[in-house]
């Protein structure tokens, strides 16, 4: 199964959030091997601003090193910034961008909190409990 695991799961993981402790889990389940997960390749640098708060440059810059390889960058390029930016079906342009990024490796599942926001996703959003409980079921 591959997934691509949205911005906010892979913050949950970075910044140890105890109320989202699923990303934990997600994350092992990826470094196990047991699935594929992958982020987009523009979760970096704002994974890199939003942890400046919490983290040196230098522990962040090992950080997402270390996320890397756990969870290969999808590249962000021309075709699916095009895509993502005459995609007027969604609100937030970042997640139309997910979006393209999941299509661009059938993705089975986009792992986020915010289902909503993805409802006009050709690839299905599930959150990270229902994630854990397909897991769980195969």
């Amino acid at each position: 199964m591959t997934v691509l695991l949205d911005t906010n799961i892979l913050l949950d993981y970075l910044q140890k959030r105890p109320e989202f402790s699923n990303a934990e889990r997600i994350l092992d389940i990826c470094a196990d091997k047991k699935i594929f997960g992958y982020m987009a390749a523009h979760s970096i640098p704002d994974m890199y601003y939003i942890m400046r708060k919490t983290y040196s440059d230098e522990e962040r810059r090992s950080i997402l090193l270390n996320l890397i390889n756990i969870v290969p960058v999808i590249s962000v390029d021309q075709k699916r910034i095009v895509a993502a930016l005459s995609n007027k079906n969604f609100f937030y342009f970042e997640d139309c961008l997910q979006t393209e990024c999941a299509s661009s490796f059938s993705a089975d599942y986009i792992v986020t909190r915010n289902i909503k926001d993805f409802s006009q996703s050709s690839v299905p959003p599930v959150s990270p409990q229902d994630f854990l409980n397909l897991i769980a079921n195969q």
